[in-house]
């Protein structure tokens, strides 16, 4: 049974971790599409289901729960990221509630802009989840971006959320794709991996 609002909106919640069972607050409008509690919990299986450390950046955050599953599994930092204004409430509400802040950075701006702004601060992830509006975004655009502005290194993992019958890139520079799964027909979901080329 699915767990809704007040509104009929589906809530989230946090699959594991130190917040395990928690609930998140859903961002209330149809702008943004949450990730589901079955293909996060699948996404996390397959990146690893813990972490020790290391930085993350959740650039189309949405209410932030793929970036507060990963704070919650052991990530130590996480810089959210979305444009809209609503999102960017509810990202501030969830952390709140969670004793999160302290590990957390929010900005409210496009992912082109965070990119950049990230580059010129030299911050590097270990983790970067993209779930961009369906069909809105070029992935490929996405991924050398991130190259260019040097926000990988070695070891980075890239999750890409996607229509399901979107043509994702196998391998862009040096981020390769090491799977790629369906969930139901409409969403997929593309891991890519930075490997070091000789």
């Amino acid at each position: 049974m699915l767990n809704v609002d007040e509104r009929g909106v589906q809530m989230m919640r946090v699959i594991a971790g130190v917040h395990k069972g928690r609930q998140l607050k859903p961002v209330p409008n149809h702008k943004t599409r949450p990730t589901t509690d079955k293909v996060k919990e699948s996404l996390f299986q397959i990146i690893g289901p813990f972490f020790d450390g290391g930085q993350v950046l959740d650039l189309f955050a949405g209410s932030g729960g793929l970036g507060i599953e990963a704070l919650s599994r052991g990530a130590k930092h996480c810089v959210f990221v979305d444009q809209q204004h609503k999102a960017i409430q509810v990202i501030h509400e969830n952390l709140e509630t969670l004793s999160l802040k302290d590990q957390a950075e929010i900005f409210r701006t496009d992912a082109h802009r965070a990119i950049k702004a990230a580059g010129k601060r030299g911050l590097t992830f270990q983790y970067i989840f993209l779930d961009p509006p369906y069909k809105k975004f070029s992935y490929e655009e996405l991924l050398e971006a991130l190259i260019h502005e040097e926000l990988i290194d070695s070891g980075t993992t890239v999750v890409c959320e996607h229509d399901a019958a979107e043509d994702i890139p196998v391998q862009v520079g040096q981020l390769k794709q090491i799977k790629t799964e369906k969930y139901g027909s409409n969403i997929g979901v593309s891991i890519f991996r930075y490997e070091v080329t000789e």
